[in-house]
C-alpha cells in the first residue's frame, strides 16, 4: 500500500481535515476567481482517497467532509441574507447555514459511498456514474439546488467549447473524468514509477482539452441581419427599504427617471426582478402611464412585478411587457392579466415559498420574509414578445435549470431571439454569490449559442454574447442604464436539439461496459485458479 493510501486509511482525523480543505478550495474554480483547472485537481485528490482500502462508511464520511468544505465556502454568501434580513442572532444564523451546508454535503457523500460500494464491479471509474447520479438528485430534490455544479467552473476553460454539444451536465462528467485520469497519472508516475500506465489517461486528458479547444472555433449561429437596441436599467435599491410602503413610489419613479434617456434609443428597455415594489393590481395607473410612454416612443418595456390576486389569494413573481408588443403596433397593449407575461416556476425555498409553512412561519423572521409565499407558474410558457423580439425568460434562480430554459426555446417561426434573466441579488451584498449567478447565465449562453441579457437591481447587469463572453457590464452598486445594439442570430447547437440525452446514454453504456469488462476479468481469474495444480 502506498504512503498516500496508508494516510487515508489511517484512523487519524487528519484525512477528513485535508478533504475538507480540498473541498473548500473548490470556490476558487468558480467566478469571480475562475481558476478552472482546480476542480479536476480537487476531484483527483478525492479519487485518490477513495482508492485506498476503506469501508463504504468511511467513504461516506470522506465525501461528507469534502462536500462540507465545498459548500461552506462556495455558498457562504447565503449568510449575508440570513444575517442581514433574517432577523436572527449571529449564532443561530451560522447554525442555519451549517445545516444547509450539511444537507448539500450529503450528495458528494452519497457519491463516494456508491463509488466504494461498487468499486469491485466498476473499478476506479465507479466515481463517475456515482457522482452524476448524486448530482442529479441534488438538482431535483426540494425543487433542486444545482448551484456550484462542477461544470460551471469551466466557462473560461478550453473545455467550454464542449458546452454547445454536451451542456453543463456533460462538462461536469468531463471534470470527473479529468480528475480520475489525473489521479491515475499521479499514481503511475509517483507511486509505481511507471510511465506506461500513465499513457492512456494522459491521452484522454489531451484529447478532451483538444476537443474543447477545437470546438471553441466552431460558430453555431448565423446572423439573420436583424438587430435590436436594448437598454438595461439597474436601480440599485437597498434591499432593506425595497418593500417599505413609503419607498414604493420613489422606487418606481427612480426606475422611470433612469429610463428617460433610453426611450429614444431603445427598442426594448428591461427592468430587473420585482423592480416595481407594488402589487400589479394596485400599480395600474403607473403601468398604464409607462405603457403609453413606451408606445409613443416606439419602445417596449419589460419589468418584474408581483401579481397578487385577492380573489384566489395567489401571488406570482412575474415579468410583464408594457408598450409595443409588435413593431407595427401604434398603441401600447398592456392591461391587467394580459397574456404577454411570464410567471416564475422554480421557486426558491424559504425565499419564495416556505416548506411546512404552518410550522415554520412563526419560528423566526427568516421564515416570514416579505414576498415568501408565491404560487408556481407553469413549467413551459410562451416567450415574452417585446417590440417584435421573442424573449425566453428565466427569473433569478431559474437560470440554473437548463432543461427548463431549453423547453422554452421554441423552434420554427416562434423561436426565441434572446435569453433574458432578471434577478435581485441585493440579498447577498458584496459577495461572490452574484458572480456565481452570472457564471450560470454564461453557461446558458454557451449551451445554446445565444446571447443572454442579465438585468439585476444592483449588479451584475451584463450583456453576454453567444460564446458566453461578457460584452458589456454595468458596475455593481451603481444606478444607471446599460445600452447595446444586439445582432439577432439563429443558433442550432447539438445540446439545444438533444439536451442531456446523449450524455445519459453514453454514461449508461460506459457503466454497462465497465460491468462486463470487470465480470470478464473476474471470470478469467476464477478460471485460472481452477486450473492451477494442487
Amino acid at each position: 500500500m502506498s504512503k498516500i493510501q496508508s494516510f487515508f486509511n489511517s484512523n487519524s482525523k487528519l484525512p477528513y481535515l485535508v478533504l475538507f480543505v480540498v473541498g473548500a478550495l473548490n470556490v476558487i474554480a468558480f467566478s469571480p476567481f475562475n481558476i478552472w483547472f482546480y476542480s479536476p485537481v480537487s476531484v483527483a485528490i478525492l479519487a485518490v482517497a477513495l482508492t485506498s482500502p476503506i469501508s463504504t462508511k468511511k467513504a461516506f464520511r470522506f465525501g461528507f467532509s469534502y462536500g462540507l468544505g465545498w459548500f461552506a465556502t462556495g455558498i457562504s454568501w447565503v449568510h449575508v441574507a440570513i444575517a442581514d434580513f433574517g432577523g436572527l442572532p449571529l449564532p443561530i444564523s451560522i447554525l442555519l447555514l451549517a445545516i444547509l451546508d450539511a444537507y448539500l454535503a450529503l450528495f458528494p457523500a452519497i457519491a463516494c459511498w456508491l463509488a466504494v460500494r461498487f468499486k469491485s464491479q466498476l473499478g476506479h471509474w465507479a466515481l463517475l456514474p456515482a457522482w452524476m447520479l448524486a448530482e442529479w438528485l441534488r438538482s431535483v430534490l426540494l425543487t433542486g439546488f444545482p448551484w456550484l455544479s462542477l461544470g460551471y467552473s469551466q466557462t473560461t476553460s478550453p473545455l467550454s467549447g464542449l458546452a454547445p454539444v454536451i451542456g453543463e451536465i456533460g462538462l461536469q462528467a468531463v471534470v470527473i473524468i479529468l480528475g480520475l485520469c489525473t489521479a491515475r497519472i499521479s499514481y503511475c508516475l509517483v507511486q509505481n514509477k511507471q510511465t506506461r500506465g500513465a499513457v492512456f489517461p494522459a491521452t484522454i486528458v489531451v484529447a478532451l482539452l483538444s476537443a474543447g479547444y477545437a470546438l471553441q472555433q466552431v460558430s453555431w449561429s448565423n446572423n439573420t441581419g436583424k438587430q435590436v437596441n436594448i437598454s438595461l436599467v439597474q436601480g440599485n435599491i437597498k434591499q432593506s427599504v425595497k418593500w417599505q410602503p413609503d419607498n414604493e413610489f420613489p422606487t418606481m419613479e427612480k426606475y422611470l427617471e433612469l429610463s428617460q434617456s433610453e426611450f429614444e434609443f431603445a427598442d426594448v428597455i428591461i427592468w430587473p426582478e420585482a423592480a416595481i415594489p407594488r402589487f400589479e393590481i394596485i400599480a395600474n395607473d403607473f403601468l398604464r402611464e409607462v405603457d403609453q410612454l413606451a408606445a409613443s416612443t416606439s419602445t417596449a418595456l419589460v419589468t418584474g412585478i408581483v401579481d397578487y390576486q385577492p380573489e384566489t389569494n395567489m401571488a406570482f413573481n412575474n415579468l410583464i411587457v408594457l408598450g409595443k408588443k409588435y413593431r407595427e403596433d401604434e398603441f401600447g397593449h398592456y392591461k391587467y392579466l394580459h397574456n404577454n407575461r411570464f410567471s416564475k416556476h422554480h421557486l426558491l425555498p424559504i425565499g419564495e415559498y416556505v416548506p411546512f409553512e404552518s410550522l415554520l412561519r412563526n419560528l423566526a423572521p427568516i421564515f416570514d420574509l416579505p414576498m415568501s409565499s408565491f404560487s408556481r407558474g407553469t413549467y413551459q410558457q410562451d416567450n415574452l414578445i417585446a417590440n417584435g423580439i421573442n424573449l425566453s425568460p428565466a427569473i433569478c434562480f431559474e437560470i440554473a435549470f437548463s432543461d427548463q430554459v431549453r423547453t422554452n426555446l421554441y423552434q420554427g417561426q416562434n423561436r426565441s431571439d434572446l435569453i433574458l434573466t432578471v434577478s435581485n441579488d441585493a440579498w447577498f451584498g458584496d459577495s461572490h454569490g452574484p458572480w456565481q449567478h452570472l457564471q450560470i447565465a454564461q453557461m446558458r449562453a454557451l449551451e445554446y449559442a445565444m446571447p443572454v441579457v442579465r438585468v439585476t437591481n444592483n449588479g451584475v447587469t451584463v450583456f453576454i454574447d453567444e460564446r458566453g463572453k461578457i460584452s458589456e457590464i454595468l458596475p455593481q452598486f451603481e444606478a444607471g442604464a446599460l445600452r447595446k445594439q444586439l445582432q439577432i442570430s439563429k443558433a442550432f447547437t447539438p445540446y439545444q436539439q438533444f439536451g442531456n440525452l446523449p450524455v445519459l446514454v453514453l454514461l449508461l453504456l460506459f457503466t454497462f461496459a465497465l460491468l462486463l469488462n470487470n465480470k470478464k476479468r473476474f471470470t478469467e481469474k476464477e478460471n485460472s485458479r481452477m486450473v492451477q495444480p494442487d
